[in-house]
């Protein structure tokens, strides 16, 4: 669907999801009183969102989240976000990039144990690891979010030299050197450490969100020589 038509078809959906005022008039002194608003319910919200995303043909389960979420309504319109690096990447590594984002600040409980409720769901992203060192279950789990599983049969990896062995044999592997130029969406690969690009910063370093820096889902910048090398996920 073009632009121009999917941007018809979200006006027509609006409208037909409009709140409508059904307070009965009341007159008061020959004048009428001032009609209550009307909030839409979470249910019309994200029944929107589901004639949304049909619209705009998106069919991945990955991406239909509830409009009442940011990121979902951005990953529902194919992952476009304010991403700049001077370059583009696909579609599927900048819904890596949004999903990524909303999860900064997310926090071992308690601390040091490697472990809380929403990394347990990072971990279910791998095949049968336990707990423990977390920021390969991190990358797992936002390929698996966003239709770009690691592995194989896309079963995720406990350890980071398994992501890069894996992205050696099928060709995603691109070693650090003069030659390599990042791109939003790309693993990032340090000696026993894995995070995701967010974007390349016009002095060439990269910003990056890693899970498990400092035992949280982090933010950070490094030199662009640090890393041995990147994945390219799309």
């Amino acid at each position: 669907m073009s632009l121009a038509a999917a941007i018809a078809r979200i006006e027509e959906i609006q409208g037909a999801f409009a709140p409508r005022d059904t307070t009965p008039v009341q007159p008061s002194n020959g004048g009428a009183a001032a009609p209550t608003a009307v909030t839409a319910s979470a249910s019309s919200a994200n029944a929107f969102s589901n004639l949304l995303n049909r619209s705009l043909g998106n069919t991945n389960p990955a991406l239909t989240m509830p409009i009442s979420s940011p990121a979902g309504f951005v990953n529902g319109l194919g992952g476009l976000t304010g991403v700049s690096n001077g370059g583009a990447s696909a579609p599927g590594a900048q819904a890596m990039v949004a999903l990524a984002q909303g999860e900064v600040g997310q926090a071992e409980y308690p601390d040091g144990s490697n472990d809380s409720p929403r990394i347990a769901t990072y971990r279910e992203a791998t095949a049968g690891s336990g707990v423990g060192p977390w920021c390969a279950y991190f990358v797992s789990w936002l390929g698996q979010q966003t239709g770009n599983p690691l592995g194989e049969s896309g079963q995720g990896f406990g350890r980071v030299d398994d992501v890069y062995a894996w992205a050696q044999s099928t060709g995603r592997a691109v070693p650090n050197g003069p030659g390599a130029t990042p791109q939003p969406g790309d693993l990032i690969v340090w000696d026993e450490h894995i995070g995701m690009v967010e974007q390349v910063l016009p002095d060439g370093r990269i910003q990056t969100i890693e899970g498990n820096s400092s035992n949280q889902v982090k933010r950070n910048v490094h030199d662009a020589g640090s890393a041995l090398g990147y994945v390219r996920m799309s």
